[in-house]
C-alpha cells in the first residue's frame, strides 16, 4: 500500500484543506487555527488510543470483513485501484459479493471503495469511529451508504458504496473536465441540501456534519448527489443547549466565521458552508484560490457585493455555462447563498427552507442566452477585450468590433428594455412583484 500507509499529518484543533474522501486527493495543511476553547471543553488530546469496545456502536446491517477479503477485493491495492488519497488515509476501489465479504473477479458482484486508515495519531481513529458511529446508523438516500469495516490487528478499513461519477469538485474544477450544465447543477445541490436536511431536522439524534465541501458531496451515475466523509461529524446540541463547544476543524473557506472564532458549532455552521458550496456551484470558482487576483482569492468576499446587484450579477456566473443558465434560477440561487453566508448565524435558514427554495429551479428554462440583456452584456465584454487588444497595437477602439457587437453596444445605453431582475425574490419563501 506504499505511500497511502505513511504517517498522515495530525488535523487537531485545525482547518484541513481536504479531509480524505474517495473522490479526492486533497492533502491535510499544517496546523493553522489552535482550539479558541478552553481544554475543558474542547475534545480530548489524549495521545493514548482509547478501547474499541469502550467507543464502537456497530449498527446490525453492517458487515464485518477481514483484512484479506479487503486485500484480495482490491486486488492487493495496487495502485490502478486508486480512487483517492488525504488526510484519513486511501480509497481504492474493489469487488465484492452481492451479499457477503467473499472477494469476487473485478467486474462482478458488487464494486464498492474501500478506505483505509492510516496508522497513527489518535484523530485518525476518533474520524474512524465516527464514520461507522454515524454512516452505520443513517440511512438516506442522500448520504453515502457504509456497507461495512474491518478491525484485525492495526487494520482498520471501512467499505462505502462505489459512487461512480466521482466528487462535485472534480467536475466543477478538474482541468479538461466538460462544465456541468446548469440543471445538473441544481439537482446535485437539491440533493445536498436534503441530505444536510435529514442530519439536522430529520434524524433520530440531530448531526452536525461540520466539514461540508464540494469534495465530500459524491455523485452516484445519475449525478444524485450523496454527503460522504463522516469522520468530523459531531452529535447535535440536546435540551437547552445552544450549541457544541468543540476544536476548530473542517476546510479552508468553507468553515462558518463563528465557529472558527469560538469553536461554538450548530447546524447553522454547515448551512454557511452551504452558502459557499452554492457560490462555488454559481460561479464555477473555489472557495479559496491565490491564483486569483488580489481581492479576489476569497470567494465569499469577492461575490459577496454582487449577489444583490442587478448590473453586475450576470458578471459572477460560470463563464464557461455560455449563458446556458436560467435567470430567474441563477438570481434564486444567489439569494439563497446570500441567506445562507449571512454573518449572523440566528438569521440564517433552516436547510429544510432551502430544500424548500431549491426544489423550483430543476427544470426552469429562461436561458440567459435568450435574453436580450446578456446578450448586451456579452458586447460590452467584447468592447473591452478588443479595446484593451487595440489599444496595446494602437489601433482605433471600435476597429475589430462586428456590426452586431457595435449595434448591441448602442443599443444598451437607449434601450427601454426592462431588467431580468424585475422581481424582487425572497430566497426561502414566495417570488413577490
Amino acid at each position: 500500500m506504499g505511500s497511502c500507509i505513511s504517517s498522515r499529518s495530525k488535523v487537531d484543533s485545525s482547518l484541513s484543506s481536504g479531509c480524505s474522501n474517495y473522490g479526492s486527493r486533497d492533502q491535510p495543511t499544517a496546523n493553522v487555527a489552535s482550539g479558541s476553547t478552553s481544554a475543558s471543553n474542547t475534545e480530548s488530546s489524549s495521545s493514548s488510543t482509547p478501547k474499541l469496545s469502550e467507543h464502537m456502536k456497530v449498527a446490525c446491517q453492517l458487515r464485518k470483513f477481514t483484512f484479506n477479503e479487503l486485500r484480495l477485493a482490491t486486488r492487493n491495492f495496487r495502485p490502478e485501484s486508486l480512487l483517492g488519497e488525504g488526510g484519513f488515509g486511501c480509497v481504492f476501489k474493489g469487488w465484492i459479493e452481492e451479499n457477503g465479504t467473499a472477494p469476487v473477479k473485478p467486474g462482478t458482484g458488487l464494486t464498492v471503495a474501500v478506505k483505509t486508515l492510516n496508522h497513527d495519531g489518535l484523530q485518525g481513529h476518533k474520524e474512524w469511529l465516527a464514520e461507522v458511529n454515524f454512516l452505520g446508523d443513517l440511512l438516506h438516500p442522500n448520504l453515502v451508504k457504509l456497507i461495512g469495516y474491518c478491525i484485525e490487528d492495526d487494520h482498520r478499513l471501512l467499505v462505502y458504496e462505489f459512487m461512480p461519477r466521482g466528487s462535485l469538485e472534480n467536475h466543477l474544477f478538474r482541468k479538461g473536465s466538460l462544465p456541468l450544465p446548469w440543471s445538473t447543477r441544481m439537482k446535485i445541490a437539491l440533493g445536498a441540501a436534503k441530505g444536510l436536511a435529514f442530519l439536522h431536522e430529520e434524524a433520530e439524534r440531530p448531526v452536525i456534519y461540520r466539514d461540508f465541501k464540494t469534495s465530500n458531496i459524491l455523485l452516484d451515475a445519475d449525478y444524485n448527489a450523496k454527503l460522504s466523509d463522516f469522520g468530523l461529524a459531531k452529535d447535535g446540541p440536546e435540551g437547552d443547549k445552544t450549541h457544541v463547544s468543540t476544536r476548530v476543524m473542517g476546510t479552508y473557506g468553507y468553515a462558518a466565521p463563528e465557529y472558527v472564532m469560538t469553536g461554538h458549532l450548530t447546524s447553522k455552521s454547515d448551512v454557511y458552508s452551504f452558502g459557499v458550496v452554492l457560490l462555488e456551484m454559481l460561479t464555477g470558482r473555489r472557495s479559496m484560490d491565490k491564483n486569483r487576483p488580489n481581492g479576489e482569492h476569497n470567494l465569499v468576499e469577492w461575490a459577496r457585493p454582487h449577489l444583490n446587484e442587478r448590473r453586475s450579477f450576470y458578471r459572477i456566473v460560470d463563464p464557461r455555462l455560455e449563458g446556458h443558465f436560467s435567470i430567474k434560477g441563477a438570481q434564486r440561487v444567489a439569494q439563497v447563498a446570500q441567506r445562507c453566508l449571512c454573518r449572523d448565524s440566528k438569521a440564517r435558514p433552516l436547510m429544510s427552507q432551502v430544500v424548500e427554495a431549491l426544489k423550483p429551479l430543476i427544470n426552469l428554462k429562461d436561458m440567459a442566452s435568450s435574453s436580450y440583456f446578456f446578450q448586451s452584456m456579452q458586447a460590452q465584454r467584447a468592447v473591452a477585450q478588443v479595446n484593451g487588444s487595440n489599444s496595446r497595437k494602437g489601433l482605433s477602439p471600435q476597429a475589430s468590433l462586428t456590426r452586431d457587437a457595435q449595434r448591441h453596444v448602442r443599443n444598451l445605453s437607449s434601450s427601454a428594455h426592462p431588467s431580468p431582475y424585475h422581481q424582487s425574490i425572497d430566497p426561502v419563501g414566495k417570488q413577490n412583484s
